[in-house]
């Protein structure tokens, strides 16, 4: 059993062992490993090292115009064997050691006094600690038990297991390419910088060089040990969403050729709105035990028959290779031991086939449980000065201290507060009431109150209107109930409306019964945001919103049908009832402006104004995702990032009843959406869908197919799904239609051809939008962004024609398409 530790950045390092006799091998990136023989008996032993220069050896290398890399056979041959590696270990325990140390490197000047007040400067490390058993099997069940814990100050949820936990001979890590992938030549140039011995073994230095620089790729070198093909070391970084991230991993023997590794360096840097952070992971695993896969226990001769033709060759004539190909793939490696690298790569894909057949979760690319000890949190500094086989730095050990001091203080401040006055408790009240609250009612309930405040808004059908919704989660029957009652009030119609809705979660189905009065926009999924519309009205006189109020009862159900396929069915009556404008007021009087109607213009209707009217709708919604991977964290599933096509298919008929008022159709839709990643050159979201009124008896407007349209220069809504220029209800038919949303992202297109426009994390996109009817003509929209601008803002200029004619231009701000991908 091989164990270990590291140093702290001093270079000092403290290891427990037993009393015996031991060989210790010492090892850096860069030097050459020193062994040195220990007998430990009932004593502290000091042992300063001094690791010499690793001395690099250029081979001979016969140099002719055209001439390839040696690099390039050496990778060639490590990708080949990629898998091989991957695959070779069937299980192991380990023991883990993190530690994470961050900081705030600099603020800007209009946040200094925030930071200040929360004692937070450049020399403030905020540290985290942990120690963990972790269990791995094939093909990706990775159980943690957290033995130990103490984390002092703020780490931002940031965690480096995502990148201990994976593997470097997988095709990507966190979506960065490896370059031991498949595609690796596509985004990589290898250079060769020589060789040393390390332990009897020959060590390639390998420069790896991105062919573009930027995201999602990595720069430095990797070490390959040569005839193993195996990861020796590596020293890299990698640019994620503009922040920097430099990985280091130092790999051992725990078994005759078997290299694993035994210490991970993490630093990650970067900025948020101007504040600059860094973030320091070192992580050390020892106590390996492994379990071998008994079928890759075998030496295997790799030929890369680009440049070794004549073995390939006579490798091609063996009979024994013909033998081979038609014997079992779970044998195969017991009956033949020289591949050509093209072979070898067709080979372990059979045999992972073979594997998966057997894989009861064959959707799942990783399952993983984590349980934290009841007193991981109760270890006192004693019990970590023994367990910590990184001593702290003079800098960590001054901020443990200062923020230990900090966390007391602040936990006196709580107890003042907790003894404060009756009229404090009543500031904490009104603090409430205004701005929203959650209050915990017991183990499994809670009443959640959200802000008046922020739903406090203006249109011309209400005049200035409030909103007080309520969430009242509890647990019936073992399972979740969620009461969300709504009431809204209207001054210029005096007004209260009402709803309630009631919802049940069990197993993989929610039962929704919702019913009230209540004001609704004629387009239920809502083009324009409340807030949006108050501003657009009040200062510019432009009323986008329209609204009609409904009595109603509704039951839906939304049923997970298998993993990739989902359904949903809804059933309503509805008391449809008009609404007309009751206000005029604005803040700026424009006199070249006046309010709008409530019934919006339309092409196909010479008014879209209705009368009151019941209607009984059936709406049946399915959606499929064939491809869908997920993660399993205790238990749970949860999507993976990959991607897969959404295909959905939804029917909805409008059932005439006795009265001749009643609505009565039939409107079929179709649709995918995709986002497909076209790998170094960018990727592509797409969204086509198409829909047919199979019948159209009688409709009214708020039955007709509405698109997602923007006249706003907020974009709120899905940028793959709805349009930039397009007027709300214009466009809205009740006959045929096809849509078209593209959202094209380049890795390098013009700005981004500059690095440093790169290193910042924006992104450059190209819109097409595409509508067509048969009433209405055909209307394009393209555009171009700039995405990802200080992490969060999207900024959009837009042209849209119809019949090919140049109509209007505009720019349109909006939430950065890549939010998501900084949490994940």
């Amino acid at each position: 059993m091989e164990t270990g530790a590291s140093t702290n950045a001093d270079g000092v390092y403290e290891i427990d062992l037993s009393t015996g006799s031991y060989e210790l091998v010492f090892q850096h990136l860069g030097y050459a490993a020193v062994v040195k023989k220990v007998n430990i008996e009932n004593e502290y032993l000091s042992m300063d090292v001094t690791l010499p220069e690793q001395t690099i050896q250029l081979k001979e290398v016969e140099v002719n115009a055209g001439a390839e890399d040696p690099a390039y056979t050496i990778m060639r041959k490590a990708i080949a064997k990629s898998k091989f590696h991957r695959l070779q270990v069937q299980s192991y325990q380990a023991r883990v050691y993190i530690k994470g140390a961050g900081r705030v490197k600099d603020v800007p000047f209009f946040l200094e006094r925030a930071f200040e007040k929360e004692g937070v400067d450049s020399s403030t490390v905020f540290i985290t600690e942990s120690v963990s058993e972790v269990t791995f099997e094939q093909p990706n069940t990775i159980k943690e038990n957290i033995i130990s814990i103490r984390a002092i100050g703020e780490e931002n949820n940031t965690s480096p297991n995502m990148y201990i936990n994976n593997s470097f001979y997988n095709p990507e890590l966190v979506g960065i390419i490896s370059p031991l992938s498949p595609r690796a030549f596509a985004y990589y140039k290898f250079r060769f910088e020589g060789s040393f011995i390390d332990r009897g073994l020959e060590v390639n230095k390998i420069r790896v060089i991105p062919r573009s620089r930027g995201d999602d790729v990595l720069n430095g070198y990797i070490y390959i040990i040569e005839d193993l093909w195996s990861i020796h070391s590596l020293n890299m970084f990698a640019y994620k969403q503009g922040f920097k991230i430099g990985i280091k991993q130092i790999y051992a023997p725990i078994q005759e050729k078997v290299w694993m590794p035994v210490n991970h360096n993490i630093e990650a840097s970067g900025k948020i709105l101007g504040v600059a952070f860094e973030y320091k992971y070192l992580a050390t695993v020892s106590d390996y035990q492994l379990t071998l896969n008994p079928d890759l226990q075998v030496e295997l001769e790799v030929i890369d028959e680009k440049v070794e033709e004549d073995l390939a060759q006579a490798l091609k004539k063996e009979e024994q290779m013909e033998k081979a190909l038609r014997a079992d793939s779970l044998n195969i490696f017991q009956e033949k031991k020289r591949f050509t690298r093209k072979e070898l790569r067709k080979t372990l894909k059979a045999y992972e086939k073979e594997i998966e057949k057997n894989d009861a979760a064959p959707d799942v690319i990783e399952n993983r449980s984590m349980q934290i000890d009841t007193l991981a949190y109760e270890k006192d500094s004693s019990y970590w000065a023994d367990m910590r086989p990184i001593p702290l730095s003079q800098r960590e050990k001054k901020s443990y201290h200062k923020l230990d001091s900090m966390a007391i203080v602040e936990k006196e401040e709580r107890e003042v507060e907790e003894r404060g006055t009756s009229r404090a408790r009543t500031n904490e009240g009104v603090t409430k009431l205004l701005f929203g609250t959650t209050v915990k009612l017991g183990k499994h309930s809670s009443l959640e109150y959200q802000s008046p405040v922020s739903e406090f808004n203006f249109n011309t059908v209400e005049g200035y209107h409030f909103t007080v919704p309520l969430v009242l989660r509890t647990r019936a029957f073992r399972h979740d109930l969620h009461l969300s009652p709504t009431a809204r009030y209207a001054f210029a119609r005096d007004k209260i409306s009402a709803k309630l809705a009631v919802d049940y979660f069990f197993h993989d189905t929610r039962l929704q019964l919702e019913g009230g009065r209540y004001i609704e926009q004629l387009n239920k999924h809502e083009p324009i945001h409340p807030f949006i519309n108050t501003v657009s009205t009040l200062l510019y006189e432009k009323n986008y919103i329209k609204l009609y109020e409904k009595d109603y009862a509704q039951l839906g159900v939304r049923q997970k049908v298998a993993d990739k396929l989902r359904l949903e069915v809804q059933l309503q009556w509805a008391r449809r009832m008009p609404l007309a404008n009751n206000s005029t007021h604005q803040w700026r009087d424009l006199e070249s402006r006046v309010y709008s109607s409530n019934f919006p213009d339309n092409i196909e209707l010479q008014s879209t104004a209705f009368i009151a009217h019941d209607a009984l709708t059936l709406t049946v919604e399915s959606h499929y995702q064939p491809f869908l991977k997920y993660k399993v964290l205790n238990g749970k599933k949860r999507l993976a990032n990959t991607r897969s096509p959404a295909f959905r298919v939804s029917y909805q008929q409008a059932i005439a009843g006795s009265h001749e008022l009643m609505p009565d159709y039939q409107l079929l839709e179709v649709g995918v959406q995709h986002q497909w990643s076209l790998g170094i050159r960018g990727r592509l979201d797409y969204n086509v869908y198409a829909g047919s009124f199979l019948s159209r008896d009688l409709l009214y407007f708020m039955d007709f197919k509405h698109f997602m349209g923007n006249q706003t220069v907020v974009q709120t809504g899905d940028p793959v799904a709805s349009f930039r220029l397009l007027d709300y209800y214009a466009y809205s038919t009740s006959n045929n239609y096809l849509g078209t949303h593209m959202y094209y992202q380049f890795r390098k297109f013009l700005l981004t051809q500059i690095f440093d426009v790169r290193l910042l994390g924006i992104k450059e996109n190209i819109i097409f939008n595409y509508l067509k009817t048969e009433s209405s003509p055909h209307y394009i929209e393209t555009g171009y962004s700039l995405d990802n601008i200080l992490r969060f803002l999207r900024v959009e200029a837009v042209a849209n024609f119809v019949e090919g004619k140049y109509q209007d231009f505009g720019v349109r701000i909006g939430i950065s398409t890549n939010l998501e991908e900084l949490f994940e």
